[in-house]
């Protein structure tokens, strides 16, 4: 083995430490909060878009189920509750409720519902079995409200002929102030 004799070994000498200085420091944190307020910017719509759709859900289900609920109720209170045999208003049969006496009867409560018109002005968020326990957390910052109009005409205004359709209008309001309105006829027959 040879050695180089005209080599020599340098020694080894200490790098200077280098780091940031404060003006880099300052300019990083300025390009970084410029960089996060952007991407803020861009994902809090999108985040508030996603809660929208949630609670678009949420009104829908609850406003079916209020409409499912309220068509599985008789026409009216002197109609046959089975429906088809009895109908109020025909010949032999009381007269329908009233357009302006539409709500429950006198101490009559929504688990006592068995027609459609028991519903008008109901606002109460419960199950069918008058439950608001399940409700209260399910539905937190939603409102409902149910009107039920005489309309024989089919045109939206009240007519005050109580004994051919009502309309039922289910409205759900979301924690975010949108109205979801939900409308169907129910008529005697």
């Amino acid at each position: 083995m040879r050695f180089n004799q005209n080599r020599m070994l340098k020694p080894v000498t200490l790098l200077k430490s280098q780091g940031f200085t404060l003006i880099e420091t300052i300019i990083g944190i300025v390009v970084l909060s410029i960089a996060f307020s952007i991407l803020t910017t861009l994902i809090y719509p999108l985040a508030n878009q996603s809660a929208e759709q949630v609670h678009q859900i949420k009104a829908a289900e609850l406003g079916q189920s209020m409409i499912n609920e309220i068509l599985g109720k008789a026409f009216d209170q002197n109609s046959d509750m089975s429906g088809g045999l009895v109908r109020c208003g025909d010949t032999g049969a009381d007269a329908c409720t009233s357009w302006d006496k539409l709500g429950p009867e006198p101490g009559e409560i929504r688990v006592n519902f068995n027609d459609v018109d028991d519903y008008h002005d109901h606002k109460a968020l419960a199950d069918s079995l008058g439950d608001t326990a399940s409700f209260s957390e399910a539905y937190i910052g939603y409102s409902l409200n149910v009107k039920v109009i005489a309309d024989s005409n089919y045109d939206g205004v009240p007519d005050g002929n109580s004994s051919v359709a009502k309309l039922i209008t289910v409205t759900v309001t979301t924690p975010q102030e949108f109205n979801f309105v939900f409308s169907v006829y129910r008529v005697n027959f």
